[in-house]
């Protein structure tokens, strides 16, 4: 693994970031009778009923407009290339230090900051991934506001890599780290799939095939990102703490599958 980095702890910045309708009717003389109809009104007209929520992400519905379905765009997922328990210390970057700590348990590997304003990161050493699909949960026991954790891939040795996050405070991002500059394809958003705070726990998934990656948690699709800076590359996790507070996460399942043409 020395061959993807020297140390285990980096720290970097990132950019951030009825109607009430009221008739009262009143009549100051009675209202003379009139006769009966001779022919029966005409029936009503039935007012549709406006859907504020439409089932598809995508599309704004009117009330003649067909419902579409919602689109897979998790296709063509082959057989599992490997899955990890961790339970073999060899294949992470694993280490002490007064700032955190990287270290497994029981079926599972946990990143623990107990500093302010650290970024802790772990790489596997294999396979190198380029077409995959990877699934891991995550599961936060000291979070706050703005903590981060994730996953770390197609990391290169000389650092490039994607990264997408969850923060404590219920959003999700999408970092680039190459060359030695920070961007965010995808900037911090607010996310009703992920759960604020901790204790909680997530699933991660990312569908990446070529430059078109897409991304999910708790099975609810959140965004897709084409870019084609980094081909391929390992797999890692992260935890970054914010300016006030420590953070431990703990990461476990890790299944990696095809994906097929």
């Amino acid at each position: 693994m020395g061959k993807y980095i020297s140390r285990f702890i980096i720290c970097f910045g990132l950019g951030t970031t009825a109607v009430v309708l009221s008739a009262c009717l009143g009549f100051s003389t009675p209202m003379p009778t009139l006769p009966p109809p001779t022919s029966p009104p005409p029936p009503e007209t039935a007012t549709p009923t406006i859907v504020w929520f439409p089932p598809t992400a995508t599309s704004t519905l009117v009330p003649t407009q067909a419902i579409t379905p919602t689109v897979d765009v998790r296709p063509n997922i082959g057989a599992v290339i490997f899955e990890d328990d961790f339970t073999t210390p060899e294949i992470w970057d694993l280490a002490v230090s007064e700032s955190g700590s990287v270290a497994l348990g029981l079926k599972e590997i946990t990143l623990a900051i107990s500093q302010p304003n650290i970024y802790l990161y772990t790489l596997r050493d294999n396979p190198t991934l380029t077409d995959f699909y990877v699934e891991i949960t995550a599961s936060p026991s000291i979070c706050w506001g703005d903590d981060e954790y994730g996953l770390l891939f197609r990391v290169t040795p000389a650092l490039d890599f994607y990264r997408f996050s969850l923060s404590c405070n219920g959003s999700v991002r999408l970092d680039k780290y190459i060359a030695g500059k920070a961007s965010s394809p995808f900037p911090k958003t607010l996310s009703g799939a992920v759960p604020p705070g901790a204790p909680s726990s997530s699933r991660l998934s990312i569908w990446a095939k070529g430059k078109e990656m897409h991304f999910f948690i708790n099975g609810e699709f959140q965004f897709t990102i084409n870019d084609p800076s980094i081909p391929e590359g390992v797999i890692g996790l992260f935890a970054r703490s914010s300016k006030n507070s420590a953070i431990t996460v703990s990461f476990s399942e890790l299944t990696i599958r095809e994906v097929t043409p």
